[in-house]
């Protein structure tokens, strides 16, 4: 299911095996079954590598952490040039809105990552905010600041 994305378009190598349709992870160097969620992931990626100038070497996909002695996973963290994280990204597929319970997840995420700046996205509707720890509240941005 290729859903045309509120992102700049990106060259995905895309591959069918047994029927279904693969996306190759530049991240993690290996073809990933391409859900909508997924889909969204991937251009998100190619994004902060070629728009954005992210190096590759600073983002994790699916990074482990934990909540409440349970396992979680956020779709993307960011890193500084001293492995620190800087950012926490989460992916939904397009049909999933961002709403408060996807704010609450990231917001769950950040609360073991401790970063400032926060992406949510759907890949058609995108949050980026960031978190003024002397006022404590949440700053939002219309476009991607020039962090």
């Amino acid at each position: 299911m290729i859903i045309p994305l509120n992102l700049p378009k990106a060259k995905l190598k895309l591959t069918r095996k047994n029927g279904e349709v693969y996306v190759r992870c530049l991240i993690r160097q290996k073809d990933l079954v391409c859900t909508p969620e997924e889909w969204v992931r991937q251009h998100v990626i190619h994004y902060l590598i070629s728009e954005k100038g992210v190096s590759i070497g600073r983002i994790a996909s699916e990074f482990s952490l934990e909540y409440n002695s349970r396992s979680k996973r956020a779709d993307l963290v960011l890193f500084d040039e001293f492995g620190k994280p800087n950012m926490v990204v989460e992916c939904k597929a397009p049909e999933i809105p961002i709403t408060e319970k996807v704010v609450h997840q990231i917001a769950q995420y950040n609360s073991q990552l401790n970063v400032d700046r926060l992406f949510l996205t759907n890949g058609l509707d995108h949050i980026f905010c960031e978190i003024d720890r002397e006022n404590g509240k949440l700053i939002y941005h219309q476009e991607w600041p020039n962090w």
